[in-house]
């Protein structure tokens, strides 16, 4: 049975079908020991009463093995019929072609946001005192920007005849070394932007996170990531009305907190909020970044918390959402049942929350933690710490499934 949508309300029934791709590298590991895990949460829940149906759709290695192609239109047709999926990590191709698969999934499918919580684990190693204070979820936007791709390599024609237009047109004159230089463009759209910012309010107010941080690089690039510090305030206050609060009105004021039923709107410089997400983890509840940025911002932040390893994330559209373990395909440890399905897992629990399934999700959620206080880990945790029992992906696997409560 699909999963449909209509006005903006999903209807999940009983038996769901979701696409999945398995990803390159460690994905068969990761795929096969987390959707036992999904299955005995599913099962738990709902006593057999629900079943998610799983759909196999190609990208990536396997992708291009069986067919030709690194990404063929069949998977992004799955996707779009379906409306939720989830994949494991991908594969760069090497020489021309797709520069990233995972982008080219975000530009096809137009999953605007690209969505990381950050959360930290009890029991998990982290550079910083109190990683307990790191609790955020980043929106980063996931189709302009860099992920734009719209570059000129220096010495070729193209360039030449970007560079002469810039200079002879257009007047610039900050272009030091126009025969050397590569010319990348940086497209940033009021469209684009409320787009993101509505996404990440309607997050915040189901959430009752009443701080929001708007980051940028505004007081040098005026034009692109200036106007969406603009466009964005612009857009939360249409939406939020009389519940916007800016940073300025609450300093003036004699709160001690945010008043109830309002939203704090506040703005960072790029370079600042890096500094914040070490001293001030805590003032930062939900980010808004164009999409370099927040790249930068979602990585740095899972530093925080133990890694990659244990950072899932989400990609979502209009209607579309593409759920994703967000770290790289390791293919030194492939097929050897060394890697950590975490990620894949908190990944799979974010999407059953968004389809309004939360009793499977929170499973989830406590079984990871539960194995990572009780210090029965894969060994990229495992060698962080040295205690415990350290599990290979397929018993890690048979652990979290025998944790699964009813």
């Amino acid at each position: 049975q699909k999963i449909t949508i209509n006005n903006r309300v999903l209807n999940v029934p009983d038996n769901p079908v979701i696409p999945f791709i398995e990803g390159d590298g460690i994905g068969a590991d990761i795929w096969a020991a987390s959707v036992r895990v999904f299955d005995a949460a599913v099962e738990k829940a709902y006593n057999g009463q629900r079943k998610i149906e799983w759909k196999e759709v190609l990208a990536g290695q396997k992708a291009f093995d069986e067919t030709g192609e690194w990404l063929p239109q069949a998977t992004l047709d799955a996707i779009e019929e379906y409306l939720v999926a989830i994949k494991g990590p991908l594969t760069t191709p090497v020489g021309g072609g797709i520069r990233s698969l995972n982008v080219a999934l975000r530009q096809k499918l137009d999953l605007y946001a690209c969505v990381r919580p950050v959360r930290w684990f009890q029991g998990v190693p982290s550079p910083v005192k109190e990683p307990e204070n790191v609790n955020m979820t980043i929106y980063r936007e996931n189709t302009e920007d860099i992920y734009a791709g719209i570059e000129y390599l220096a010495g070729t024609p193209e360039a030449k005849k970007v560079v002469d237009f810039l200079i002879n047109d257009m007047g610039a004159t900050q272009i030091r070394f126009p025969e050397t230089s590569s010319i990348g463009v940086k497209p940033v759209s009021s469209e684009g932007t409320q787009r993101l910012v509505r996404a990440a309010i309607d997050y915040a107010l189901e959430q009752g996170s009443p701080t929001m941080t708007l980051v940028h690089k505004g007081n040098i690039m005026k034009f692109t990531e200036g106007a969406f510090l603009e466009w964005a305030v612009e857009e939360a206050k249409e939406i939020l009305g009389s519940a916007f609060l800016s940073r300025e009105e609450f300093m003036q004021g004699s709160h001690q907190q945010i008043p109830e039923g309002r939203v704090l709107i506040q703005d960072r410089i790029a370079d600042a909020m890096f500094q914040d997400l070490l001293l001030k983890p805590k003032d930062h509840e939900v980010i808004v970044s164009p999409n370099l940025n927040g790249d930068y911002l979602s990585d740095a932040s899972a530093a925080l918390v133990g890694g990659l390893g244990l950072a899932p994330g989400a990609n979502i559209g209009d209607g579309i959402v593409l759920f994703e373990a967000v770290h790289g395909t390791a293919p030194d440890i492939a097929g050897k049942d060394l890697a950590n399905p975490s990620a894949l897992i908190l990944s799979a629990s974010l999407m059953f929350d968004y389809l309004k399934l939360p009793h499977i999700g929170k499973r989830l959620h406590d079984a990871i933690a539960r194995a990572i206080a009780e210090n029965r880990v894969t060994g990229d945790l495992y060698s962080s710490t040295r205690a415990g029992e350290r599990l290979t992906c397929s018993a890690f696997s048979d652990y979290l499934c025998s944790m699964i409560d009813d």
